[in-house]
């Protein structure tokens, strides 16, 4: 029976790329994979003959070879065996690339190492503003897994040490015939492990490691910021059988305060100040994070929105003795609640002043509503 063409077999132009080569073998290859179909001697012979024709365009030389004397050029034993379908070299790499843990190829033997290591843990911690500003020692209760005393961790009882797992030989993975391939997959008795416990620990059931709490304790830099993560190396969970353990990440936020607002190393705390205050000028005092008192004076005049910079009166900096700077925000209040006598001062200083001097932003505003409102009715007046 003659055979196929390759490109046809993969269903790809005869000038395709290796992308596109590499991407419909991947295609069909899952899909007449005989661990997919099994008994199906029909997607076998599928399987291999895509193997076949992939196996032969992969490769430059090969690809050219047969473009010019089509299957002729391997034909009794020439380059590259492709009539005879070797697998004792390039397809098991081919397999190994395109399904990698699927058939317990490279990358499940690369990650062998790490097998058993305990769980990372997230641990959420809440502070204060003054404990970012201070830093502090903070006690910490986390609830996790730790080595077992009873068989130090083992996972065999009295301590004794696994031995080579008899299935797979200490390897890990064991070999199975499967029609035309040899398939490789984890080993069932030991998970990979290469080793067993014949005699598990009664304390733990041979997994080396038990439940519990432990307290802990976490240095809080100074100036650390909402969300900052602190590690702690290997005080997750215990790993299986004296597998390394994870590690601990503790999540800082910080609480919203009183009177602070934070962006970065400074600090914003807002001052609601009298009409009398912000128009006459004067004193006022205002809190700092370090817990005193600062003294601010408030110039005549000053407007509600204004920022008064208290330089050095912020945060601390993360790894540094300099601290941000704090910015008063002045807010004006208006007076409620008159009395009599009240209005009455204020009625005269109304009648008795010039809007353009005390008032300068207000009669600009009004000034220039009147210019606008007269433009509108008269189009032709200038301004």
């Amino acid at each position: 029976m003659a055979k196929r063409d390759y490109y046809e077999t993969l269903g790809v132009q005869k000038g395709a790329g290796g992308d596109d080569l590499k991407k419909a073998y991947r295609k069909l290859a899952m899909r007449y994979h005989p661990d997919r179909n099994p008994g199906d001697t029909e997607a076998e012979t599928k399987f291999k003959e895509i193997n076949e024709a992939y196996d032969v365009l992969k490769d430059d030389q090969k690809r050219a070879a047969y473009d010019r004397f089509g299957h002729q050029a391997f034909e009794g034993g020439g380059p590259g065996r492709a009539g005879g379908f070797d697998f004792s070299g390039g397809f098991a790499d081919i397999f190994d690339e395109m399904f990698g843990d699927f058939m317990g190829g490279a990358s499940g033997r690369r990650g062998r190492g790490a097998a058993g290591r305990g769980a990372d843990l997230r641990y959420n911690l809440e502070i204060t503003l003054e404990d970012a500003f201070r830093g502090k020692k903070a006690s910490i209760r986390v609830p996790s897994s730790e080595a077992c005393e009873a068989c130090s961790g083992t996972g065999a009882e009295g301590g004794a040490e696994p031995v080579t797992c008899p299935t797979c030989g200490g390897v890990g993975k064991v070999r199975a015939q499967q029609g035309f391939f040899t398939i490789e997959r984890t080993c069932p008795t030991c998970a990979g492990a290469g080793r067993i416990i014949k005699d598990p620990c009664r304390v733990c059931g041979g997994t080396g490691r038990t439940r519990g709490d432990k307290t802990l304790e976490v240095n809080i830099p100074a100036g650390v910021e909402d969300g900052t993560r602190v590690r702690l190396a290997g005080e997750g969970e215990a790993g299986l059988r004296g597998a390394p353990p994870g590690d601990l990440y503790i999540f800082l936020s910080i609480r919203p305060h009183r009177f602070f607002e934070r962006d970065g190393a400074d600090l914003y705390c807002k001052a609601t100040i009298p009409m009398t205050v912000a128009a006459l000028g004067g004193p006022i005092e205002v809190p700092t994070i370090d817990g005193s008192r600062a003294r601010v004076t408030i110039p005549p005049g000053t407007q509600s929105g204004t920022d008064i910079r208290l330089r050095m009166k912020g945060m601390s900096i993360l790894r540094s003795t300099l601290r941000g700077d704090m910015y008063v925000q002045v807010q004006v209040e208006t007076p409620k609640n008159l009395s009599k006598r009240q209005r009455e001062l204020l009625q005269e200083f109304e009648d008795t002043g010039a809007h353009e001097t005390t008032h300068p932003e207000s009669h600009g505003f009004f000034s220039r509503v009147k210019d606008f409102l007269d433009s509108a009715i008269h189009p032709g007046k200038k301004d």
